[in-house]
């Protein structure tokens, strides 16, 4: 699809924005402006056995950028290769997403991937009221309240688990690659593990992610939550085919509540 066509769909959708729209209302509690979280990313198998692979942060910035008169929420996730694995296997991702303050739902996502020699550019605009994405290459039906891979993460921090037992599934609909998808989220309960920051009584949960030639297992990753209003991911292990991954936070700053969860020492 030709670079013409698609802004002139994008002129086209700035003049019918202009009339009224209805959104859902998802009440945040787990995060603010001002919230950053930082990562390790080890990888292990047979061969490297256990080592720092890539560094990785999620911030909610200060921006209040507005679309179609409704405020946002600008989150930034930024990853890239660290320590020996760069000399084989350099990456960078960067991802950005503008959220609605209200419906938790993306109005823009901007996605800049280097992988050695690789490169991938992109940007998504999103129009819910026609149920539209449009982006550098296509423009694809969407559902109702359809997600991109970041605004996903800061909806399902907010979800209602007070009645959740084990196995209770959730199912949230995102865009990638210009293909929908449908994730499902299965509440596995509660525990109490180890981190760097100390003892953390967290949220247990299984999401589902694509399978092709890394995951063979649609749920092969457990991801822990802490257990309080902020629902930090504290921690995310992976089988992959060849080795696992685990990603561990390392520090946070600007959390919307006090971190109940983490377990200070006596």
């Amino acid at each position: 699809m030709s670079r013409f066509f698609v802004f002139t769909i994008l002129c086209f959708f700035a003049v019918i924005q202009s009339s009224a729209q209805q959104y859902r209302k998802m009440t945040n509690t787990a995060f603010r402006r001002g919230e950053k979280l930082e990562y390790r990313i080890a990888f292990h198998s047979a061969l490297t056995g256990n080592l720092t692979a890539a560094r990785a942060t999620m911030e909610v910035t200060q921006d209040k950028k507005a679309f179609n008169n409704r405020n946002t929420y600008h989150v930034v996730l930024d990853g890239h290769t660290s320590g020996l694995i760069e000399v084989f296997y350099k990456v960078s991702e960067h991802f950005e997403s503008y959220i609605d303050e209200e419906a938790l739902i993306p109005f823009e996502f901007i996605r800049k991937t280097r992988e050695n020699n690789y490169r991938k550019n992109e940007t998504v605009k999103f129009d819910h009221k026609y149920k539209l994405a449009v982006s550098n290459n296509a423009v694809t039906k969407v559902p109702e309240n359809v997600h991109d891979m970041v605004s996903i993460l800061y909806c399902a921090r907010n979800l209602d688990l007070t009645n959740a037992k084990k196995g209770t599934v959730f199912t949230l609909p995102f865009l990638l690659d210009d293909s929908v998808y449908y994730s499902k989220i299965i509440y596995e309960g509660k525990e109490t593990i180890k981190s760097k920051l100390g003892k953390v009584d967290c949220i247990k949960i299984k999401p589902m992610v694509a399978t092709g030639d890394v995951f063979k297992d649609p749920f092969p990753a457990t991801l822990w939550i802490s257990d309080d209003k902020n629902r930090i991911p504290i921690r995310i292990e992976s089988a992959l085919t060849v080795g696992s991954v685990r990603v561990d936070i390392t520090a946070y700053s600007g959390l919307a509540n006090s971190f109940t969860s983490l377990i200070k020492p006596k």
